[in-house]
């Protein structure tokens, strides 16, 4: 049986290890170059590649492609394959046969990694064996080569839903769905939401979908397509006959009984959507049998992820803050929501089709200047300049550190929240937020 993975990157990398391990034959073609790291991989472990361009020769006798996520469905390698009757998987299927473990699937256009994390956070406290994988940290195909864990917790963006055909999580959480990578939707905002839908298209009755209640684009789909998955809706809103809502201040979990779980203020992160966030953890972990005081000390001492509003330093006053993880409108109006202080915000990146008057409310009620920093930065100037006197353009995380600095006074705000992709400066926004954290720390 031949294995044919388009793409060296992680998610190629990580399943090229697991169909070795499992027996294939493997070859690995990249249409750019591999990095050094994943290519010392391939030579260490003995796995035939290419990179540079496809050979269509090399590809054509394969039983099965999996295709990265990155790699749209439309160009022409894929199609080609697809053409003479290859099926072309995700990572995530391929590597979901080779498990008997327990299968959380997080999903949404905000609040997944940080959901992911906590759910990891709450059930490893509680002492099962639980690995994270996915669109964060490890793939879950190189996950599954190194330990044999009895639960998973996977983020799961849609890209990697695209390409599924049996995969099923026994949990799959929603966290919500805003307009996000319509660029490769064809702009059509019905075709990213049935994209994040797909997790739960293979569940049953035994299966749970946890989801926001308050989300409109979520209730609609609900209302006019069926899952057969049990459903644990969470709302800041309304209080719910199952699932979690807040209370005088309190997150209730209805699960086969009514319980007071814990005080929003003893919350480690703090605001609405991380309360969103910590109500989905917690139904995870009650679906899954852990004690209330194991979840509610979880929530408590959570220490947060890397660029989703994380402090980086306070000077002269003036709090750094990294949301470099905010790369769509809805992530960032989640930031300034949280905003108690007038705020230096620096913002832009390669658009996704954003639209930004989500944000005017806040920019005229919370941002002070506005730093842009992208190699296009027009639609947020016309956007923008009518409420906001002070718009500087930067080229680099090193210089829109420094512009802000100059800008920001004592009790001030400086956010980095971009709204936007990266990859017009940086590698990636892993690389755009410690970028700016190093150019805050030389200040």
């Amino acid at each position: 049986m031949k294995l044919v993975i388009l793409g060296g990157g992680e998610s190629g990398i990580g399943t090229a290890l697991l169909g070795k391990n499992k027996g294939f034959e493997v070859f690995v073609s990249d249409n750019g170059t591999i990095a050094k790291k994943y290519k010392q991989v391939l030579l260490h472990n003995k796995i035939s590649f290419e990179e540079e361009g496809h050979t269509l020769a090399n590809l054509k006798d394969a039983n099965m492609v999996m295709k990265s996520p990155g790699i749209p469905d439309d160009v022409a390698v894929v199609k080609q394959l697809k053409e003479v009757g290859i099926p072309v998987i995700s990572e995530i299927e391929f590597a979901s046969k080779y498990t008997t473990g327990v299968i959380v699937g997080i999903t949404g256009s905000n609040g997944k990694t940080t959901t992911t994390m906590l759910t990891h956070h709450v059930l490893k406290k509680a002492n099962l064996n639980v690995g994270m994988a996915g669109n964060i940290g490890k793939s879950f195909a190189q996950q599954l080569c190194e330990e044999n864990f009895e639960y998973h917790v996977l983020e799961l963006s849609s890209f990697q839903l695209d390409g599924i055909d049996v995969f099923k999580p026994h949990i799959a959480i929603i966290t919500n769905i805003t307009p996000d990578h319509l660029d490769r939707y064809e702009y059509k905002f019905e075709n990213y939401i049935n994209s994040k839908f797909r997790i739960t298209k293979n569940q049953t009755e035994n299966d749970y979908l946890i989801y926001d209640y308050d989300d409109e684009v979520i209730q609609n789909w609900l209302k006019n397509n069926k899952t057969k998955a049990q459903l644990f809706p969470f709302s800041l809103k309304e209080e719910l006959k199952q699932g979690a809502f807040v209370k005088d201040n309190n997150i209730i979990i209805k699960y086969k009984t009514e319980e007071i779980l814990m005080d929003i203020a003893t919350l480690a992160l703090k605001g609405k959507h991380n309360t969103k966030n910590a109500m989905a953890a917690a139904m995870t972990a009650s679906i899954l049998k852990v004690r209330n005081n194991s979840i509610r000390e979880s929530l408590e001492d959570f220490e947060g992820a890397q660029h989703r509003l994380e402090p980086v330093l306070k000077i002269n006053g003036v709090q750094y803050i990294n949301d470099s993880k905010a790369t769509n409108v809805n992530a960032t109006f989640y930031a300034l929501d949280s905003m108690k202080n007038p705020t230096v915000w620096i913002v832009g990146g390669v658009d996704k089709g954003n639209d930004y008057l989500d944000l005017m409310p806040l920019v005229r009620e919370k941002v002070k200047a506005i730093v842009c920093l992208g190699v296009d930065n027009k639609k947020i100037i016309q956007t923008f300049s009518n409420v906001v006197d002070l718009i500087v353009e930067t080229a680099g995380a090193e210089e829109a550190a420094k512009v802000a600095y100059k800008i920001a006074e004592k009790g001030d705000n400086v956010l980095l929240s971009p709204a936007c992709a990266s990859f017009d400066l940086f590698e990636n926004y892993e690389d755009r937020g410690n970028k700016f954290k190093n150019a805050v720390r030389q200040l």
